[in-house]
């Protein structure tokens, strides 16, 4: 067992060793072309130039953009090699030329890119990974639909498959994802003043790709993308200890039927905004036993259980005539952020000042550092 021990401290000593040598990978994502993915990566290396960083481009397409051929001229070019294919003549990246320069940082454009056959690899994303593999740092573009996970979902939105794919596991091997965003009137007014396509493609490209429901449809993806990715990295590399809490709600009824379905409403709105779980709880003490409490209070309450559970809330019930701590007991266990409780009858500064109850859950949340959020 201590040898086993020995072995699993030393693979994973190696991998930590194999991790920090590995280059970095920053990827430029975008809903669509023509969105602005080349010039940003082109002038975040001008900016690493300037910085002493030693960069290069591996291989750019400018698609004769003339804002973006512009920024080419001051950033060093390994040149492209020729493959000669069925008798044409094919330019790809030169893989072997970048790892014998071995730069800090190298630039690659068309992440999703199928290589000439008779390349060392089938796909550019491949190239990639061989680079970071030597150490080298990379920064790259592609387009949301070229993602292999929602290939069909683009395919619906836009009635065109992609055939050049990436597969999700670069994306989440990335260190960094930016997503370069427009919105549709943007992207379209630069398509028709002939910065995305020449003049021959434009009316093609607007009754086809370049629609606004279209466009709008692809942004979302793009966005939540970005948004899962980020999630995902948060998740897995920030430690517990510092990591942010996620929000969670605890809304707290009683039989009262005037605050009991306010409470929960607004409790649901503030758990849909922070597309956060949530949970309502209700404490059935002694003196709210249903031999108790009148029929039409019964009917309410389980109305009101109904309604929370409509809403998406988990259900809590509770016997216990400590009300409050049952509150706080609840809260610790179900790691909730925030309770939202219903306004006291009573003027809530004397509430505050006069009852020892309601002092003792304002000084026990904040020792816990939960919210109370008293709701009108």
């Amino acid at each position: 067992m201590e040898e086993e021990n020995k072995e699993t401290s030393v693979r994973h000593f190696l991998e930590l060793i194999k991790k920090s040598r590995r280059g970095k990978l920053k990827i430029y994502i975008g809903m669509s072309a023509g969105v602005g993915k080349t010039y940003r990566m082109l002038q975040e290396s001008q900016a690493l130039l300037r910085n002493g960083v030693d960069i290069c481009i591996g291989y750019v397409e400018t698609h004769n953009r003339a804002e973006t051929h512009a920024l080419l001229n001051t950033i060093p070019l390994v040149p492209r090699k020729s493959i000669y294919y069925r008798g044409k003549e094919i330019e790809e990246m030169d893989l072997k030329a970048i790892l014998n320069r071995h730069p800090e940082v190298v630039i690659v454009d068309e992440l999703a890119h199928t290589n000439a056959e008779g390349s060392k690899n089938g796909k550019r994303w491949q190239d990639v990974l061989d680079l970071l593999e030597a150490g080298i740092s990379v920064i790259s573009a592609v387009n949301i639909q070229h993602l292999e996970s929602i290939n069909e979902e683009v395919q619906a939105i836009t009635g065109i498959a992609a055939t050049e794919r990436i597969p999700d596991k670069i994306l989440e091997a990335a260190d960094e994802i930016v997503n370069i965003d427009l919105t549709a009137d943007e992207l379209i007014t630069r398509l028709k003043e002939g910065k995305i396509y020449d003049q021959s493609k434009i009316e093609r490209a607007l009754g086809n790709f370049f629609q606004s429901d279209k466009i709008l449809q692809l942004r979302e993806l793009a966005l939540k993308e970005v948004v899962h990715q980020v999630e995902r990295k948060i998740l897995s590399e920030i430690p517990k200890s510092i990591k942010l809490r996620p929000e969670k709600f605890l809304a707290c009824i009683s039989s009262n039927p005037e605050t009991a379905g306010v409470v929960i409403r607004k409790t649901a709105r503030l758990a849909s905004y922070y597309r956060s779980p949530w949970m309502v709880l209700y404490v059935q003490s002694d003196s709210e036993s249903m031999e108790r409490i009148k029929l039409d209070k019964q009917r309410h309450l389980i109305n009101h259980f109904k309604l929370a559970t409509e809403l998406g809330a988990e259900l809590v019930k509770i016997k216990s005539n400590h009300i409050t701590q049952t509150i706080i007991d609840t809260a610790s266990q179900k790691e909730v952020t925030t309770i939202c409780i219903g306004k006291p009858h009573l003027n809530i500064f004397q509430v505050i000042l006069r009852t020892a109850i309601f002092n003792g859950l304002l000084k026990n949340l904040a020792s816990k550092d939960i919210d109370l959020v008293i709701l009108s």
